[in-house]
């Protein structure tokens, strides 16, 4: 597990809270900003694994980085601004509960559960007839409630509502958001000779203003296709090429565990660890069409508080 930013561990100027998550080490500064850092860990099956990925931090955050960039004359979000490779300095927002999830194909979870015969996910309907991975009519939204722990839950629209988890115009503005976000990265995808198959958005509220939080269409929150060999792959019924998490969740199914009760972690060995760091370095330079630079692990903690602390003495 060397080079690998596991976690970190810091007390920063006017900081009230701090909360670790799956990925991300989060420091609340007085309900007014928050400094999110990228750390290497990773999840699957709502399950942090027991060994990091070298370089997933920074490759998460700088995609984040750059589509929160590329939407935010189209949906406001929390950032403000980066000062370090794995760190994200933005707006202090209430989170809402619902994770809004949408499909433009029927992959991962929705194809788990295409398999066992359903035909309706959150409230939404799917037609017969589809194979993985074959695309809907449109995309559809499929929100989770995002669970304290354990894994989130399918939940549609109506219920929401109806337990008063988002208020309904609240949430339509939220639903809005999310297909204008999805246009976004699926142009952004095609450019770049990518789908973007199925994606993750979270929203907070400030000030009585909706904002996209969190990250946005990286490899943890997003799946893609390689465009050109799409449709010839679909047509063989064979497995699309994919840059995602999926393939380790794929991995991790093979060697019998999913998450659930009792199941022990298959050990990861440093081939596959490899492996995952290109996989997640392939998909920057896929999607963002620049080199990705590696940082340095050097020092890697101190160099990342310098680089919050320097930040902060300016931030007002």
């Amino acid at each position: 597990m060397e080079n690998a930013l596991i976690s970190t561990n810091y007390y920063l100027k006017n900081q009230k809270g701090f909360y670790r998550g799956k990925v991300r080490d989060v420091y609340n500064l007085n309900d007014k900003y928050l400094v999110m850092v990228a750390c290497d860990r990773i999840s699957a099956f709502d399950v942090v694994l027991k060994r990091a990925i070298p370089y997933k931090g920074q490759v998460l955050n700088q995609i984040a980085s750059y589509f929160l960039d590329m939407a935010s004359s189209e949906v406001p979000n929390w950032k403000i601004d980066c000062p370090d490779p794995n760190v994200t300095v933005g707006h202090y927002c209430n989170p809402y509960r619902v994770e809004m999830v949408i499909r433009g194909y029927l992959s991962g979870h929705a194809w788990r559960e295409y398999k066992e015969g359903k035909r309706e996910i959150c409230g939404v309907k799917m037609p017969n007839g589809l194979r993985e991975n074959d695309p809907f009519p449109k995309p559809i939204l499929t929100p989770t409630i995002k669970a304290t722990q354990g894994h989130d839950e399918d939940i549609s629209k109506e219920e929401i509502i109806k337990q008063k988890l988002v208020p309904a115009e609240e949430y339509e503005q939220m639903e809005s958001y999310t297909n204008t976000l999805f246009r976004i990265g699926t142009e952004a995808a095609r450019k770049q000779n990518l789908i973007l198959v199925d994606t993750k958005y979270e929203f907070g509220n400030k000030d009585g203003k909706i904002l996209l939080i969190d990250e946005i269409h990286t490899p943890d929150s997003s799946r893609y296709f390689y465009n050109d060999t799409y449709e010839t792959i679909q047509n063989k019924d064979q497995q699309q090429r994919q840059l995602s998490k999926e393939f380790v969740r794929q991995w991790l199914i093979e060697n019998g565990f999913q998450g659930r009760d009792g199941e022990l972690q298959p050990v990861m060995t440093d081939e596959f660890v490899d492996s995952v760091t290109n996989r997640y370095i392939e998909l920057f330079e896929h999607i963002t069409g620049n080199k990705f630079v590696r940082g340095s692990y050097e020092n890697i903690s101190e160099r990342i508080e310098n680089n919050i602390n320097t930040y902060l003495v300016n931030l007002n």
